[in-house]
């Protein structure tokens, strides 16, 4: 592939990855090694195909295992307070969820798995209020009973 290429695709990835999906920052990454894999190609480093992929794959790799999960932390999940920061936010349910059911729903531009703790059914449309953060699902009940 020629090196323009792979700038290109670089770009697209991060340029999706940044407008189009919500900021998991895996495709950065892949992104990232695509741009270097170009950059390697400009400064004269010339490879076969397979050796470009070769290294594309090792790079992405490499950087997903030892700086996705930092750069995560730092923009999502890292600050201080943030774990317990959901709690006692409200979600929508977009169906009925019976006592200990299960459903998704959206927090914090995410969706997670939601169980409803309450002794009652939360009906399709209603809020519901999070009151415990169990790892990556949330315990919910219904704030208004009618």
């Amino acid at each position: 592939m020629q090196p323009w290429m792979w700038i290109l695709l670089g770009m697209a990835l991060m340029g999706i990855e940044m407008f189009a999906v919500d900021a998991a920052y895996y495709l950065i990454f892949i992104g990232v090694a695509a741009l270097l894999v170009g950059i390697l190609g400009f400064v004269g480093l010339t490879l076969p195909v397979w050796g470009q992929l070769a290294i594309f794959a090792v790079l992405a790799l490499v950087f997903m295992v030892f700086f996705r999960e930092k750069l995560y932390n730092k923009f999502r999940g890292g600050l201080a307070g943030f774990r317990d920061s959901g709690i006692d936010s409200l979600v929508e349910v977009s169906e009925e969820v019976p006592p200990n059911g299960e459903t998704r729903v959206k927090l914090r531009g995410s969706q997670w798995t939601a169980t409803n703790i309450d002794s009652q059914a939360i009906r399709p449309g209603a809020k519901a209020k999070v009151v415990e953060i169990d790892g990556v699902r949330l315990k919910i009940t219904a704030v208004d009973c009618d």
